[in-house]
């Protein structure tokens, strides 16, 4: 059996038995742990006790561990509200494989995302049921951009995409089949390219964009489940770069790091949408206060959680360009995959179909 192969079905187990202590959770009678569906088939009982599951990619462990808190602001709200405690179970893991393990039967009532397609994966199943693209903001609830997490002092002299291609390199960047974030770096790769904004490759030329994608895929020396993974081995000492998300990074080095963080002069905004999951959600009895913590995302407050602890930008396109002057400086070309032509377009043709330039480079390399 595959390393890949191993991980997975590790990861599946730890899902399915998180997944059966939280349906037992919420199926107990006693009103203090969880949801208890009634015994008519379209009715349930909610608790006095609410419980929120929550299924994240790996990233945002931090904040959401911030903004979930029994103290925090939103807790402590519906409290005072509703004369009601809450209770938050959180699962972090690659956002692809978070979307199929909700498919799968999973019983999250939120899900963050890294992707917008991954978030399609579940609406797909039928269990996402509203228009979660006309919530606020897109559904977006914070952005960051992606870059090169390397050594100190940057012996490689590692500052745009183009020198990910030079001869030995080692880098390291996770799993496209399991993970968002390296969905996110293959694709801030390919539209600098195609932005006529990397060195030796030309504007809109696919085949040129395939032979960046090509040079930098014959340097991955490893391929982990999820962005966080990815950086931990890199922070472990293996490799020389990690093609990694801002926020991790600033992590990292807040955390003691000692490596940098580089931002390419031409890379993508990475929007992460974060929904309600509306049969989950029902089938439970907390639609009204998981309604209510995901519009609470979007607020002031959660905003600068995201921002100071979990060390993301704004929502906003403009803001989040020009940075702050210091922590997160501004970028020359920042852009969204809908610059590209949207994620459909991405996942469908250009870059992740069987005829995109990544499953070429891919197939090259391999």
């Amino acid at each position: 059996m595959s390393i890949r192969s191993r991980n997975r079905k590790r990861s599946l187990l730890f899902v399915a038995t998180l997944a059966t202590l939280v349906l037992a959770a919420c199926s107990s009678g006693d009103g203090g742990s969880g949801a208890s569906a009634s015994t008519a088939a379209d009715a349930c009982t909610p608790a006095d006790t609410p419980v929120i599951t929550l299924a994240a990619y790996s990233n945002p462990y931090d904040a959401y561990g911030k903004l979930t808190s029994s103290s925090g602001s939103f807790s402590l709200d519906w409290k005072d509200a509703h004369d009601q405690s809450l209770i938050f179970q959180m699962s972090f893991g690659g956002s692809s494989t978070q979307a199929e393990n909700i498919v799968n039967g999973f019983p999250a009532d939120v899900y963050a995302s890294s992707t917008a397609t991954d978030v399609e994966l579940v609406q797909d199943a039928g269990l996402i049921t509203h228009d979660w693209k006309s919530d606020p903001d897109g559904s977006i609830v914070a952005t960051s951009v992606v870059g090169f997490m390397v050594r100190p002092g940057n012996p490689k002299n590692i500052h745009t995409w183009s020198d990910l291609t030079q001869p030995g390199l080692q880098i390291l960047t996770p799993d496209p089949a399991q993970s968002g974030g390296a969905r996110w770096n293959i694709v801030a790769a390919y539209g600098a390219a195609m932005r006529g904004q990397v060195d030796g490759y030309a504007k809109d030329s696919s085949t040129d964009a395939e032979k960046l994608l090509e040079g930098i895929f014959s340097n991955v020396t490893v391929l982990d489940k999820s962005a966080n993974d990815s950086f931990k081995n890199f922070e472990s000492g293996n490799g020389d770069v990690a093609i990694t998300y801002e926020n991790q990074a600033l992590a990292g080095i807040a955390g003691g790091s000692e490596d940098e963080f580089v931002i390419p002069p031409s890379t993508v905004l990475i929007q992460t949408p974060t929904v309600v999951v509306d049969k989950n959600a029902e089938a439970h009895c907390n639609t009204d206060v998981v309604d209510a913590f995901v519009k609470y995302l979007h607020s002031p407050d959660a905003q600068e959680i995201f921002q100071t602890v979990g060390y993301q930008r704004p929502i906003d396109i403009a803001d989040a360009k020009k940075g702050d002057g210091d922590q997160y400086p501004a970028i020359g070309d920042l852009f969204t995959t809908d610059d590209l032509g949207g994620w459909d377009t991405l996942v469908g043709d250009k870059v992740f179909g069987p005829d995109g330039v990544f499953t070429q480079a891919q197939a090259a390399v391999s």
